[in-house]
């Protein structure tokens, strides 16, 4: 079995895309919607990928497992939370509908490195990037201190658990929050 069969993949599309006036995951991205383009691409490295999102039935339609938070309102953190609550596997790639350039190179690089990890998260100008990163089930309990703290950071519970990170190239940290970055990430793909 590949290390990554052991690892699901999961899509957190919960975001309310209240900047951008419209769900971001169902924006048009070539010829596809972002969330099913990134469905695609996560399709050659992964045999599971699950998604978490506010509005379950909106994603049934990918023919793949849809939770709803476990806790709701506790943004990012909480889809992280829901999914480790809910996967399959030890370990999950966690990743957010709103950043179009996955970099499968990346992600089969930090799966490498996952073994004894907690958590591994690419870095950029020093910087981590928690929604693209590889977390263990070990991360359970710190999240949930975090959410008796009222500390919605998803880094707060980092100094808790083992964390290996990686430098990685910017551009597939880009995400999408309004129409002009959206605009931008049309023309830089067309």
């Amino acid at each position: 079995m590949k290390r990554e069969d052991s690892i699901t993949a999961v899509i957190l599309a919960g975001g309310k895309s209240s900047r951008m006036g419209s769900d971001k995951a169902f924006l048009n991205l070539g010829t596809d919607t972002m969330i099913g383009e990134l469905i695609s691409r996560l399709k050659k490295t992964f045999t599971e990928i699950i998604i978490i999102a506010e509005d379950v039935k909106k994603y049934e339609r990918f023919g793949l497992e849809v939770f709803g938070d476990i806790l709701p309102d506790k943004g990012p953190l909480g889809g992280i939370y829901t999914a480790l609550m809910r996967s399959g596997t030890f370990s999950n790639f966690i990743f957010a509908c709103d950043a179009p350039f996955v970099d499968l190179d990346l992600i089969r690089y930090m799966i490498d490195k996952a073994e004894g990890a907690d958590i591994v998260v690419p870095r950029h100008d020093g910087v981590f990037e928690p929604l693209c990163a590889i977390y263990s089930k070990r991360c359970i309990e710190p999240i949930e201190k975090r959410f008796v703290a009222d500390d919605l950071k998803v880094t707060g519970f980092f100094p808790e658990v083992n964390v290996d990170s990686v430098d990685a190239d910017g551009r597939i940290f880009t995400n999408i929050n309004t129409r002009d970055d959206y605009h931008a990430v049309v023309e830089s793909v067309t």
